[in-house]
């Protein structure tokens, strides 16, 4: 019987590790991004930034702002501008419920991770909301006590082998 041959993981180039800390992800949408040669070549390398990072819906397009992706070194002369705004290529009803969802109160896009998929730059985005100072302090907490519960049960499991 012949195996099916496996798709290889995506590869991250950038994940936010700071939303699931700052935020509640409510929701994730895959979204390609429009980028020059340089950009995706600098990617790549791994010379990209996503912590200050956010997304927008204007004139009926998704953007991404703030992301930074270092100029890659052989550029030269056509190097792109670090900081620029990059489009986001979703569906129009994506593009039309993300919209929606943040005129609400709170919730914004937040860029979770950079990745590669099928040769492609891809973007991972997430509707957030906000966490207030006590939810970071019951996040801490709801970790601290699995931590040490899972501590527990493999020390009873060790003495008990």
């Amino acid at each position: 019987m012949a195996t099916k041959p496996t798709r290889p993981a995506p590869r991250n180039f950038a994940v936010n590790r700071q939303a699931p800390h700052f935020y509640h992800l409510l929701e994730h949408f895959e979204a390609g991004v429009e980028l020059t040669g340089t950009e995706v070549k600098s990617i790549r390398e791994g010379k990209v930034n996503l912590k200050d990072s956010y997304g927008m819906i204007r004139d009926g397009e998704a953007w991404l702002i703030d992301c930074h992706i270092s100029p890659y070194l052989p550029g030269s002369r056509f190097n792109h501008d670090p900081l620029r705004d990059r489009r986001l290529l979703l569906h129009r009803n994506e593009i039309d419920k993300l919209a929606g969802r943040t005129q609400e109160k709170g919730l914004t896009l937040i860029p979770t991770r950079l990745y590669l998929k099928a040769n492609r730059v891809k973007c991972e985005l997430a509707l957030a909301k906000g966490k207030k100072v006590w939810d970071h302090r019951e996040t801490s907490r709801r970790r601290t006590i699995a931590r040490e519960t899972e501590q527990a049960i493999r020390e009873h499991r060790r003495r008990h082998t």
